[in-house]
């Protein structure tokens, strides 16, 4: 009887054994995580913005859905892995914060405020801020927007900067997304838009659109790309650093910026380097 009662226990503390070994692997490889090799990965990206991240009857397409597949690969997630998330300008920090997704790529530019709330990897892009107007408009300087309508996004800080600045006189008319913005513009209730120069090239570039708006030319602000971790994830971040930096080093990057924004006459800056904000 002794001999029986310990060979159960010896079977009991095995058994035991194995369940918290198991216990231990899926909580390693399953659900989303930043150790990559996960069940699946969520990522914010926009889903309006053409050549950056847009959403599309065949799928998603855009600069930053480029890169965030990228990275995503790098930390061990296939495309198959990968769940987009719609991350709206005024969305953003909270959807880190609340663990919506686990990094965002969405034209997301790093500054003093943004940085006080999230963690940013990168940069991966300088853009400028400038005006797109309809292609017979008199509208030249930011001076000239006095009295005008300004569209921007509810959440951005473009519309602001440009009062502040250069035209504290203009109208501001925040909309949910850029196309509507768009919209207002193409039908005359809007004078101007602005946002990133990247980002009003690939709504320009739009075969309905084509011919019909301009780029006013004018660098207003320097608007360092970053992605987006949830604040303290020094891991992540890192992770995502190397990962951008092996997708300049290996061409990768430069492919994309031409294949996304290029078909629109866009003129990149060359890739910035990891850590360093332009100002």
């Amino acid at each position: 009887m002794k001999l029986r009662k310990a060979g159960i226990a010896t079977v009991s503390v095995l058994a035991l054994a194995l369940t918290a070994t198991a216990c231990g692997d899926d909580k390693k490889e399953g659900g989303s995580g930043s150790e990559g090799g996960g069940k699946s990965i969520k990522i914010g990206i926009k889903f309006d913005q053409p050549g950056i991240g847009q959403k599309t009857p065949d799928g998603f397409a855009g600069f930053d859905v480029d890169v965030a597949t990228f990275v995503a690969k790098e930390l061990g997630y296939s495309e198959d892995q990968i769940e987009f998330v719609q991350t709206p300008s005024a969305d953003r920090e909270n959807a880190l914060k609340n663990g919506d997704v686990e990094f965002i790529a969405a034209s997301y530019s790093i500054n003093d405020e943004r940085e006080k709330l999230v963690d940013f990897a990168g940069p991966y892009l300088l853009a400028h801020q400038d005006l797109l107007v309809k292609a017979d408009s008199d509208i030249a300087e930011g001076t000239d927007l006095n009295g005008k309508k300004l569209c921007s996004v509810a959440g951005s800080t473009s519309a602001q900067n440009v009062k502040k600045e250069i035209a504290p006189k203009a109208q501001l008319q925040e909309r949910g997304t850029y196309s509507e913005c768009l919209e207002g513009l193409a039908g005359g209730s809007i004078d101007a838009l602005t946002t990133d120069d990247s980002i009003l090239a690939g709504y320009a570039a739009q075969d309905q659109y084509k011919g019909k708006f301009k780029l006013a030319g004018l660098k207003l602000s320097n608007e360092n790309y970053g992605i987006g971790v949830k604040e303290g994830n020094k891991d992540l971040k890192d992770k995502i650093n190397k990962a951008l930096e092996k997708m300049v080093a290996d061409g990768a990057w430069e492919e994309a910026v031409k294949k996304n924004l290029g078909p629109a006459g866009y003129k990149n800056e060359p890739a910035p380097k990891i850590g360093v904000i332009v100002k």
